[in-house]
């Protein structure tokens, strides 16, 4: 405080306060032997020391040899009726909206005060060019400070052994009622439009109750001090009752010389300084101002609030205590009075001496709520650990990083998005022969005699008739017949399948798979071997030349048709080859075990050297995928998607007897589709942003899903949700870009190779 003068440590004698605070933060943080955690605050002490420290968004777990708590104390509010009406404040807030943001509270202020902070505050009001009508002080003598006697020298009204018993206006407050104490027949009315309180004040004492330390009412401070601390643990200025500036600063400069010793184990350099700290503390105790503590009266009424966060009245208080609640523990979880934001740092005194009062026990007896880790809000991602997001990496990560790829998420997984150029990426998978890493597709396998059942509930299509060695498409939905996900099934034995689903939903699907199978009692068992197993796509005209180089499994057209899969070796290794065509060209995926992967893809770059192999990325692989008109889940497809809706009702088998969703693709086939997922392609270069609108006659009707420039075609197109009545081919529609509609049209087949000769080449 600067109003506070510094008279009794030596060195520091005739200082403000916020001088010596000064001096004292430059020496601290100028030493080479301390660590200045500025912004940071204690929020939990734990066993044996262990402090939780928030510093924004960092936690620090430090664990103390000593640990000295000068936390303080709050200033409470002063009880009277209607005094949560804006306009009244405590007398610390009025200052600091003073001194630190040049803020004028109000034009005309009453200070209502039982400490001598309040006559400072009614000083640092008129200096702010506030009028203070009256200071009221409910001690009979009033204050000696010289705060006081300045405000008397002002020619402020003081009145002594007065209370204000209840604030009056409508919407905000306009006047005090002030009345003798005990006499409230004795009232009168000044006006004003600010009330200050400073109704005494409450240690802020939670880290020494969660240290395990105690406290005491002491009648003559009217504060609940504490009591001999835990190992460990010291104490020093406002939190052990004592708000005189010189008093609280001898108890640092004590409690901080002992703590030193304590911990090196040698006396302190200058013991007879010690010994002086000690003489001039113990003599300021015995000089420092009694407080005299508040008379809580058991009739306080309805509109008198203790608890402003939670507006909570002492008659709500009262009342609870009548009805047979005189636990303070009970009593605050009853009327929730201290648990709102500011967690009983306001109110918890007030309480305590109403719960006193009604019950007629003693403050100590009745005792204090518990005080539990956080002191202060800590946010979720403080205690959750740093700000990253897990990531998994592929078998291949290393190759695709030396080759210069550019790295993006995907689900969990770090993929390579492109290798420098997209369209030349497309180019080479069209003419020559490309390679992708396609490690992160999600793959299960389905083993146990039930196996084709739970596959057939769970996907819309059927796979116990799909015979060993050939692969399906499937697409399965939710129970309210959404698309949920999509992938391959390979049947590899008559009781084992080999399922793919897409990058970021395997987890998800392992669960799904689970939850159909739990109490059915099928023998069917899950496993999730994403990990196990690397995997490239090797595509383009040129994908069966290289591949055969390095396996002895036949891939000639007859013998290794689309949509067929084998076992055998590949550069030695054991793998899995399933013939698909997610790009639109003739191409294998190979699954082989993760251990392999670098390996491996150097063996098939350097097999495919002379067809001019080149790698491709993510985004080539959507722009293909496409040209081919194959939807991405998530991407082109939402929360209400249904496959009847994107051309995916070739997959919905309704002559099974069930299939998860059935009921709801039954009624949506039935209604009729309201909105398709069509191709469109633009009439130039021009590419749509994903997601913008589709509009036709000057109306929004649809939305873009996805559009790229394709490099075969030299044009822009894409997939788009339109209305079925424009789902047509040939049918003209206008697409936004850059705020301009622009000319596209409608197509319902793949804009490339659309009879998919390519692929089954």
């Amino acid at each position: 405080s600067n109003r506070q003068i510094v008279k009794s440590v030596a060195g520091s004698e005739d200082q403000p306060g916020f001088q010596m605070a000064r001096q004292m933060a430059d020496a601290v943080t100028s030493s080479p032997d301390i660590h200045v955690m500025a912004n940071a605050t204690v929020f939990g002490f734990y066993q044996d020391n262990l402090l939780g420290i928030l510093d924004e968004y960092t936690l620090t777990r430090l664990r103390a040899k000593r640990v000295v708590l000068a936390t303080g104390s709050y200033e409470t509010p002063v009880l009277f009726e209607d005094n949560d009406l804006p306009g009244i404040m405590l007398a610390s807030a009025a200052r600091r909206l003073i001194g630190l943001y040049g803020v004028k509270p109000g034009n005309r202020a009453v200070v209502a005060t039982e400490t001598d902070r309040g006559y400072e505050a009614a000083l640092d009001l008129i200096d702010a060019g506030v009028d203070v009508a009256a200071v009221i002080d409910p001690r009979s003598a009033g204050s000696t400070s010289e705060a006081a006697q300045a405000v008397r020298d002002r020619d402020v009204l003081v009145l002594t052994d007065h209370r204000v018993v209840k604030g009056a206006g409508r919407g905000r407050v306009r006047a005090a009622i002030v009345a003798p104490t005990g006499a409230q027949e004795r009232a009168q009315r000044i006006r004003c439009d600010l009330i200050c309180m400073s109704g005494g004040f409450q240690p802020a004492d939670g880290l020494l109750h969660q240290a395990g330390g105690t406290t005491s009412f002491d009648a003559v401070l009217g504060e609940s001090v504490p009591q001999e601390p835990p190992e460990g643990v010291l104490t020093a200025g406002e939190v052990n009752g004592f708000h005189e500036l010189s008093t609280v600063v001898l108890q640092g400069r004590l409690a901080g010389e002992k703590a030193a010793t304590e911990v090196s184990g040698q006396p302190a350099a200058d013991s007879d300084e010690v010994h002086r700290l000690i003489a001039r503390a113990e003599a300021a105790l015995q000089n420092a101002p009694q407080a005299v503590p508040e008379d809580i009266s058991l009739d306080l009424g309805s509109r008198t609030f203790v608890c402003v966060c939670e507006d909570v009245s002492a008659h709500d208080i009262s009342e609870a205590i009548d009805e047979g609640f005189e636990d303070i523990q009970t009593l605050k979880r009853y009327t929730t009075v201290s648990m709102g934001p500011c967690q009983g740092k306001m109110c918890g005194k007030a309480l305590s001496g109403i719960c006193a009062s009604r019950t007629g026990r003693s403050l100590d007896e009745i005792g204090n709520t518990t005080a539990r880790p956080p002191m202060q809000p800590v946010p979720l991602a403080a205690l959750a650990g740093p700000s990253h997001m897990p990531v998994k990496l592929t078998p291949m990560d290393r190759v695709h990083r030396d080759l210069g790829a550019l790295m993006v998420d995907a689900g969990p997984w770090q993929r390579a998005h492109n290798y420098g150029s997209p369209a030349d990426e497309c180019i080479a998978v069209r003419e020559r022969v490309g390679i992708i890493d396609v490690s992160t597709l999600g793959k299960l396998e389905v083993r146990g005699s039930d196996a084709p059942a739970l596959l057939d509930r769970i996907y819309t299509h059927v796979f116990s008739d799909l015979r060993v060695g050939r692969i399906r498409y499937g697409l399965m939905c939710s129970d309210n017949s959404t698309i949920l996900d999509d992938g391959t099934v390979t049947r590899l034995a008559e009781d084992r399948y080999f399922v793919t689903t897409t990058t970021g939903n395997v987890d998800l699907i392992e669960e799904w798979f689970n939850w159909w199978k739990a109490g059915t009692g099928q023998c069917a068992h899950v496993v999730n071997v994403t990990s196990a197993y690397g995997a490239v796509n090797i595509a383009g005209p040129k994908a069966r030349e290289t591949l055969s180089k390095l396996t002895n499994v036949d891939l000639s057209e007859t013998a290794f048709r689309y949509m067929r899969s084998a076992q055998g070796e590949v550069a030695g290794v054991p793998c899995l080859l399933l013939r698909i065509g997610f790009v639109g060209e003739a191409g294998w995926e190979v699954h082989f075990p993760a251990e392999y992967g670098e390996y491996m893809w150097d063996t098939f770059m350097e097999a495919g050297r002379e067809f001019g192999i080149a790698p491709f990325g993510l985004e080539a692989q959507r722009i293909l995928r496409l040209e081919k008109g194959h939807i991405i889940v998530g991407q082109d497809t939402d929360a209400v998607s249904n496959p009847l809706e994107t051309g995916s009702e070739w997959v919905v088998r309704f002559d099974k007897d069930d299939f998860i969703g059935r009921g709801g693709l039954v009624a949506a086939s039935e209604r009729g589709p309201r909105q398709k997922l069509v191709g469109f392609i633009m009439q130039d270069g021009l590419v749509p942003e994903d997601g913008v609108p589709v509009v036709s006659n000057g109306h929004p009707v649809g939305r873009v899903t996805s559009a790229r420039l394709s490099p075969t075609m030299g044009k822009g197109f894409g997939l788009a949700w339109v209305p079925t009545d424009l789902a047509q081919e040939g049918v003209s529609i206008e697409v936004l870009i850059n705020d301009r509609r622009v000319p596209a049209q409608v197509t319902l087949q793949s804009v490339y190779d659309p009879d998919g000769e390519r692929l089954r080449s």
